[in-house]
């Protein structure tokens, strides 16, 4: 037998697990001892539906699927799933009954990556700023990537040992607010663009792009068709300030609204940060305003100041939070 067949024999038959964004779907397999391996990406654009996305990462592995948790980029709100930024649409059961599954657990991806952080180790995070967690109070979670995922964990009672229940919620739509006069000011030309000026309108990778333009169109400069990544690059920043100026906006704004998630949640067990575009910011998010704007909050700051804000630096947690929904082998 091949080293390939050997380990497809010690895969859960067929144990897989997903994340699907706007632009990519992540997949991979989970051996019986928990381990997660087998990873792959592939383009959403490249496949016409889920089904067949899935279809082919079993192809390339060689396995039967038995049961599968996929975290999506969408609300789950019934057996209808309609991607947020995504075209694909599917119906829970009938992918279930077309690829021949006894289990499918599907969760919005925030979900998913809030089900990770009791499941975390020390080493998939580093501190932001001070604070030392509650032990059994809330969690908050929050992550900036194509959109603005926002969710949270309550701990309850499970006989000798602690649950943790997931938060189903689109915090990231919610109205943003503005906290400095060049801030209001943004966020007056943005609702001249749009119906409503959520957190995801300025906190997301097209946010920061929002941003950038905005930001030139105030000072009167022609705005340059800058991508997120480019925008974010700290040798553009140097050329460019108002890019500067852009990521420093982000990561105040995004102080902000992650400390209005500590208040709304009593997260007194920490929040933590995820997605794609802080961990790659490095030492502009350290030395940023985050934190400060965080604790910014009048007669809450010594409340505030007491929680722990973390960043994930586990390269993909909603895989940590979708493994503990598959059932025992």
């Amino acid at each position: 037998m091949t080293a390939a067949g050997q380990a497809n024999e010690e895969i859960t038959a067929s144990a897989v697990i997903a994340d699907i964004g706007a632009t990519n779907a992540r997949f991979a397999h989970v051996l019986r001892d928990g381990r997660i391996v087998d990873q792959r990406v592939y383009l959403c654009e490249d496949y016409p539906t889920l089904e067949e996305a899935l279809d082919h990462y079993r192809s390339e592995l060689g396995v039967k699927l038995r049961q599968a948790a996929l975290a999506v980029a969408s609300p789950v709100t019934g057996d209808r799933v309609t991607f947020t930024n995504n075209p694909w649409s599917f119906s829970i059961a009938e992918v279930r009954s077309r690829l021949g599954l006894d289990h499918l657990a599907v969760v919005n991806d925030f979900l998913a990556n809030a089900l990770s952080i009791p499941r975390l180790d020390p080493g998939d995070w580093r501190q932001i700023g001070g604070g030392t967690p509650a032990p059994g109070m809330p969690v908050g979670i929050i992550g900036a990537g194509s959109g603005l995922g926002v969710s949270g964990v309550v701990p309850a009672a499970c006989g000798d040992r602690t649950a943790w229940v997931p938060l189903a919620g689109e915090g990231g739509h919610a109205t943003l607010a503005p906290t400095t006069a060049r801030e209001s000011e943004v966020l007056d030309r943005m609702r001249r663009r749009y119906d409503h000026v959520s957190a995801e309108r300025a906190l997301s990778g097209p946010g920061l792009v929002n941003l950038y333009t905005v930001l030139a169109e105030i000072d009167g400069v022609p705005a340059k068709p800058f991508t997120p990544p480019q925008i974010t690059d700290p040798a553009t920043g140097a050329e460019e300030p108002l890019c500067r100026e852009a990521v420093e906006m982000f990561c105040a704004m995004l102080g902000t609204v992650a400390g209005n998630l500590a208040l709304t949640l009593g997260a007194r067990g920490g929040i933590y940060i995820a997605g794609g575009i802080v961990p790659k910011l490095g030492a502009m998010f350290d030395g940023s305003q985050f934190r400060r704007r965080f604790e910014a909050k009048g007669r809450f700051q010594s409340y505030l100041a007491e929680i722990p804000t973390r960043l994930i630096t586990h390269p993909i947690p909603a895989f940590v939070g979708l493994a503990g929904l598959l059932r025992p082998a």
